[in-house]
């Protein structure tokens, strides 16, 4: 096996671990580990019912951390290693943060085989928002443009 093979397995064995201690200490089956350069700068545990915050899953914990030891919200340059494949909400959050590659090993059907709504959600983002379990209506577009005109005309605002 070569050294890239094996330090992508090191960082997951990582993930692997995490998800392991997040069980032990009450949260969800979930670990991840966000390394740049092949130094670890951010992991994170399931946190959800620990911190009773249903976006405390362990890649946004990880993305926090990391983003804190960066000093930066973009993640360039930085590949995320997870114990199960992202949820919708985890995978927008990497996209946003920039992440260059992600590594998981369970994936969302796994998930879902032992009660997590992963791929039922995957689904409800399909359908058109008329179509959705949750009922969503749309409410007020012409003054919201408004602030969007705003943010577009600034000369100095930090894209991302």
């Amino acid at each position: 096996m070569d050294g890239i093979a094996t330090q992508h397995q090191k960082h997951m064995a990582t993930a692997l671990a995490l998800a392991e201690e997040s069980l032990q200490a009450g949260g969800g089956p979930f670990g991840a580990v966000i390394v740049k350069n092949n130094r670890v700068i951010g992991r994170g545990n399931n946190r959800v019912t620990l911190d009773n915050d249903p976006t405390a899953h362990a890649e946004m914990v990880a993305i926090r951390r990391a983003c804190r030891a960066m000093n930066d919200f973009q993640l360039a340059d930085c590949i995320i290693y997870v114990n199960c494949e992202p949820c919708p909400m985890c995978l927008a959050a990497l996209y946003w943060a920039g992440v260059t590659a992600i590594f998981f090993a369970a994936d969302r059907n796994d998930a879902a085989a032992i009660g997590f709504a992963d791929n039922l959600i995957y689904q409800e983002l399909a359908r058109s928002p008329t179509e959705r379990r949750i009922p969503m209506h749309q409410l007020m577009r012409t003054e919201a443009l408004h602030g969007f005109r705003l943010w577009d005309e600034l000369e100095d605002k930090i894209p991302y």
